[in-house]
């Protein structure tokens, strides 16, 4: 099995030394217990629906600890034989909110990545973009952008202190919440629809739990330094499992 690693915040991941180069999804996992399809898609990133399908699955998306899932893009997967008598652990259910399968429409010009950090300033205000409304999940400056290129980031690092307010980006359920995933720390996942995801890495403590709905603005963490060597919240968000600009969607600042 090729070598696959993951680090949350300036990571070059599975991918190489581009995020953006042909993704390796050669070799295979093993389940452990605990573990959700929505976090090994994540880990591997890969869009949950498409990993279930290339393993012969369909929702909930139940697994086992000890089953071997296929990390193959295409082809004819089988669903592999089941190791342990564990019993299956479902998916979290996406929200019941109706989605919009448009890509969401960008109103703003391309800019070029900001070398400055943002200043900080209230994260009351919203906008709506891919039918989801979407907000700042801490008000604290932006220390790191996203970059496809050079020194990978994944999302935004937002500059905080420990034990300051995470919230919801917008509303959803909570289909991870854990330290499983190297780099990460202490992360939480929220799925929005059926295209969106947002994460919140990092984190002192995590106060919501897997099948949590949550409102958008909720508290769901304490921010923190887990995983890394300061206190910081890497947000990111991914649309049908691929890493975007939390920029391009969050209102402007």
């Amino acid at each position: 099995m090729v070598g696959l690693t993951l680090s949350g915040c300036n990571t070059n991941a599975i991918y190489g030394d581009d995020l953006y180069n042909p993704p390796v999804y050669w070799g295979s996992h093993v389940v452990k217990p605990g573990e959700t399809l929505y976090g090994i898609a994540w880990r591997y990133g890969r869009d949950y629906r498409e990993l279930g399908d290339a393993n012969g699955m369909s929702p909930p998306w139940s697994i086992r600890a000890g089953q071997v899932l296929r990390l193959d893009k295409k082809g004819t997967i089988r669903q592999t034989a089941q190791t342990s008598s564990s019993p299956p652990r479902q998916a979290a259910p996406a929200p019941r909110s109706s989605v919009n399968t448009r890509a969401p429409t960008q109103t703003r010009s391309t800019q070029p990545a900001r070398t400055a950090a943002s200043a900080p300033r209230r994260n009351t205000d919203s906008q709506a973009v891919g039918n989801v409304r979407w907000q700042w999940p801490h008000a604290g400056t932006v220390i790191a952008n996203f970059s496809e290129s050079g020194k990978v980031n994944k999302g935004i690092d937002i500059a905080g202190k420990p034990g300051d307010a995470v919230k919801a980006a917008a509303g959803g359920n909570v289909v991870y919440a854990g330290s499983g995933l190297l780099g990460y720390g202490n992360l939480i996942i929220v799925n929005h629809n059926e295209h969106y995801l947002s994460a919140y890495a990092h984190n002192r403590k995590i106060l919501v739990r897997e099948g949590e709905d949550v409102k958008a603005g909720q508290v769901i963490a304490e921010l923190g330094s887990s995983g890394t060597d300061k206190p910081v919240l890497h947000f990111e968000i991914r649309r049908n499992g691929n890493p975007v600009d939390p920029a391009k969607y969050l209102p402007k600042r």
